[in-house]
């Protein structure tokens, strides 16, 4: 029987940890020689140590200033000789790509493949996304020249090169702090990993090979298993984040609620005055629905332990930021079922699928693109220069059918979990439209509910990939040079 335990010397690092870097670019590539290609991930893979080499999982004795990580696509296995029958042992969601799969992730209308950014359009050429992570954009310059600096420069064809960089406080541009709760996993727990109530994940929720928290399940490994063992897929996305409707939407809102006599139980009058810092009512109103939409004030305290204040006294530390339950909340008062983080993960709430609550736990790396939002200036939501912003993300996870597709389809947008929210689209990604749209609040025996708003985050591309393990990647590199 193999070692539960990961070799994390064979794990790509930005699996199972998050590198935490201010700067990232994802160069995303097409190989026009093969050989160089695969001479290059054999230097990086401990061939050549004068050559960056590609980050790892093992702890670091000294965070460096660049990490360096090589995803791929189908596309991108047969670029670099891998034979068509092995390609075919990969999940058939993984082979058939990311745009054939629209409908059942929610990528309709304006969020549609035809739609999206011409780096996405032409599978055929989409092979590789090399992604630099650094402290500065002198160091990201750096690492990316020499990258592209391959077999003379002759070795890749760049399809884009798409930046991010952190906002500070760790936001994204919706004004929300992220990346609070990340799956615990058995064997690779990170030093900053915030306690929970949430049962250890099982590592083969995130790497192939290994025990899932399906019970009696490993998720089959593509052959030869060298190519498959200890890799993991990403389902790469980038979404536009649409801040001015969304903005607009929480002050409609927060005056639907305010000319409701059930105004007084969703927020008790006066509380604002009592925040950090006080606020007017409306300005409450319009915080108070933003963090029943997420299931978190956009400062990272979760509604559950605290629904009325985002500054709670005694306040929540940080490391109880991810220490709550849904069990005991059954209809939703504290954080609505319906809210973000309640679709995405449900912890130990009581939903139809009853052994799903903890089967679809799943990676997220993300980081933001685009200016920072100034409500002092706000864009022209009709102008053609209207600015885009948004993040690229990355969700990871050993099966995207199981993890991504399963959440997207089912929870953000059927809403699966409850009867009560079937049939409603989660109101931050989700996919809406003025004419079905609602979101519903629970205020003692009734609900009062908000209708009529849009999509506020729009896929503007991206793509499945296969994040190979170390020993993958020489076997890549063996087998293209």
């Amino acid at each position: 029987m193999r070692d539960e335990t990961p070799n994390l010397a064979d794990v790509q690092g930005n699996i199972l940890r998050g590198y935490r870097k201010h700067l990232v670019r994802h160069l995303v590539l097409t190989v026009l020689d093969r050989r160089a290609v695969g001479n290059w991930l054999l230097d990086a893979t401990g061939r050549d140590l004068t050559t960056h080499q590609i980050t790892n999982a093992e702890p670091w004795d000294e965070k460096p200033s660049t990490c360096l990580n090589v995803a791929v696509t189908p596309q991108g296995l047969a670029a670099l000789g891998i034979a068509k029958s092995a390609i075919e042992t990969f999940p058939p969601e993984f082979v058939a790509g990311m745009a054939s799969r629209a409908a059942k992730i929610g990528d309709v209308g304006e969020s549609a493949p035809e739609n999206w950014k011409p780096e996405w359009c032409s599978p055929e050429r989409l092979h590789l996304v090399v992604t630099v992570h650094a402290d500065t954009e002198v160091d990201r310059e750096a690492l990316s020249r020499q990258v592209l600096a391959v077999g003379g420069g002759q070795a890749f064809a760049v399809l884009a090169g798409l930046d991010g960089a952190g906002i500070p406080g760790g936001l994204v541009h919706f004004g929300y702090r992220d990346s609070i709760a990340q799956p615990r996993f058995m064997g690779a727990r990170e030093a900053l990993d915030r306690p929970d109530r949430q049962p250890l994940v099982e590592i083969g929720a995130a790497l192939l090979g290994y025990p899932t928290p399906i019970e009696d399940v490993i998720f089959d490994v593509p052959k030869p298993e060298v190519l498959g063992f200890n890799g993991s897929f990403n389902a790469f996305r980038v979404l536009e984040q649409r801040v001015v409707a969304f903005e607009e939407f929480l002050t409609d809102s927060a005056e639907t609620i305010l000319a409701s006599p059930l105004a007084d139980q969703v927020l008790p009058a006066g509380i604002e005055r009592t925040w950090d810092p006080p606020m007017s009512r409306l300005d409450a109103m319009r915080e108070l629905v933003a963090a029943k939409v997420l299931g978190r004030w956009r400062n990272g305290v979760s509604v559950q332990m605290s629904p009325h204040t985002p500054t709670p006294k005694p306040p929540i530390s940080e490391e109880q930021l991810n220490d709550f339950a849904y069990r005991e909340d059954t209809d939703g008062a504290r954080c609505p079922m319906a809210s973000h983080i309640r679709r995405c993960n449900p912890r130990d709430a009581r939903i139809v699928q009853r052994s799903t609550n903890h089967a679809r736990r799943i990676v997220r790396r993300g980081i933001p693109y685009g200016p920072i939002y100034d409500a002092a200036q706000p864009d022209l939501p009709d102008a053609p220069e209207r600015v885009e912003r948004g993040l690229l993300g990355s969700f990871i996870g050993a099966s995207l059918l199981v993890q991504f597709e399963s959440i997207q389809y089912d929870w953000m947008n059927l809403g699966l979990l409850d009867p009560r929210i079937t049939g409603t689209n989660d109101v931050v990604v989700g996919n809406n439209d003025p004419a079905f749209s609602c979101f519903a609040l629970p205020v003692g025996e009734t609900t009062i509910e908000l209708r009529g708003f849009s999509r506020f985050t729009v896929t503007r591309g991206g793509a499945y990939l296969f994040l190979p393990s170390l020993s993958a990647i020489k076997h890549l590199g063996q087998s293209a040079a």
